[in-house]
């Protein structure tokens, strides 16, 4: 890329290398790495051809580099009865729900998506005093939130918005912040609507079209990934894993840049190709174990026989361009490539899998108490939000002997 290409944003650098051209690195400011902030530089090559990802994950790391200085300012400000303290707080009190991590607080992908909306309802309700709104300006803001840049309705957005403030406001009542405890109770006799389930689903056909996109790119563990989401019907978090604080009290021998990785690994798989693991969105709540037999994944046994037995070590799924687990972000990147090489229509997206999984299930007849188990739901009404159109190992088989039997009639 040439000088005059190169993009621009908060702490982005390109130092020049011996060999190669400059790679885009992300490098925390001087008063910072004086004040001992960790990482002091991020390499953010995975992003060079991609301008507008690449200027959004270095604010992205700007911005969390701000945040960590204003928690070590945080504890000296008083109380002023505004929203903008309930909502700091929230961020920066090491015993907030938002810095604990799991199980007690939330998880690093969340963590994300939940500082994006704290510094939105910041700009947008910081300055307005708690005592002084009630639930007729909670309907205002919620009818702002609902509506796009371009006018487009927003629902998921301005519900997400809703949950980080009641997040935030619950914590100052934990706090004993004034006036917290009304409000909160304000927003629990407030009713939204809520959006629709979503009503896409991949079929078989497009997973195999995807999986070859994955190999095509030079990233056969992504097509790996979308076997298991396919004959598991397991969440991608659950086959990619995820990166959490230094401060999540699990151990990991995976370290990079300021977080540890959690998620599957080859050693989960024993002599009779059996995987037993905890779906990280019941790992803190119901505790349900799941186990496969991948020797009936048909998708899933292709991958597994095309990586070497020297190489099956580690995690199960990597980047091989970092030798480590994918990034959310990278992952992000890669699948929709995979797609739409694969000419799976946008609106598909690869969580879809899980659902796409436990369709077809039904549609191959699979009882749903047996498809209920295999998807880890504790109650049947779960199993029915995804059809769209401890799990047993023979609940698992029964599955797949009907999902073998439902793709070869259709394989044509």
């Amino acid at each position: 890329m040439e000088r005059t290409e190169r993009p621009k944003g908060p702490g982005l650098k390109w130092p020049k290398r011996k060999h190669g051209p400059p790679v885009p690195t992300w490098v925390a400011s001087a008063r910072a790495k004086k004040a001992g902030y960790e990482p002091k530089t991020v390499n953010l090559n995975e992003f060079v051809d991609r301008p507008d990802m690449l200027i959004q994950r270095a604010q992205r790391l700007t911005d969390e580099m701000n945040l960590w200085f204003r928690q070590k300012k945080m504890p000296a400000k008083q109380y002023d009865g505004r929203f903008k303290f309930i909502l700091e707080l929230y961020q920066i009190d090491p015993k907030s729900p938002f810095n604990l991590g799991p199980p007690d607080g939330i998880k690093p992908g969340t963590r994300k998506v939940y500082l994006t909306y704290l510094k939105k309802l910041i700009r947008h309700i910081g300055h307005l005093v708690v005592d002084q709104s009630d639930g007729r300006d909670v309907m205002e803001w919620f009818a702002e939130w609902r509506v796009g840049p371009n006018g487009e309705d927003q629902l998921p957005a301005a519900r997400m918005a809703l949950a980080v403030l009641e997040a935030a406001v619950s914590f100052a009542i934990v706090c004993r912040l004034n006036r917290a405890g009304e409000f909160k109770a304000i927003l629990n006799e407030l009713e939204f609507p809520r959006p629709k389930h979503r009503k896409h689903a991949p079929v078989a056909a497009q997973i195999v079209a995807a999986r070859a996109a994955a190999h095509a790119h030079g990233h056969p563990r992504r097509a790996l990934a979308y076997s298991f989401q396919m004959d598991t019907t397991g969440r991608q978090t659950d086959w990619i894993g995820y990166w959490g604080p230094l401060s999540d009290s699990r151990i990991s021998d995976i370290v990079d840049r300021g977080k540890k990785w959690f998620g599957p690994r080859w050693s989960d798989i024993d002599e009779n190709m059996i995987l037993t693991l905890r779906p990280t969105k019941t790992e803190d709540t119901t505790a349900v174990e799941i186990s496969y037999d991948l020797s009936v994944c048909p998708m899933v046994m292709e991958e597994i026989d095309r990586i070497p037995e020297h190489e099956r070590v580690g995690p199960l799924i990597f980047n091989p361009n970092t030798g480590l687990p994918y990034r959310e972000e990278a992952f992000r990147l890669g699948w929709r490539q995979d797609y739409a090489a694969a000419g799976i229509p946008p609106e598909i997206w690869n969580r879809d899998t899980r659902a796409g999984g436990i369709t077809e299930r039904r549609l191959a007849g699979a009882s749903q108490d047996d498809r209920r188990r295999l998807a880890g739901h504790a109650k049947a009404d779960q199993t029915g939000d995804y059809e769209r159109g401890v799990v047993d190992l023979e609940a698992h088989r029964n599955v797949m002997r009907a999902v073998k039997e439902f793709r070869q009639k259709n394989s044509g």
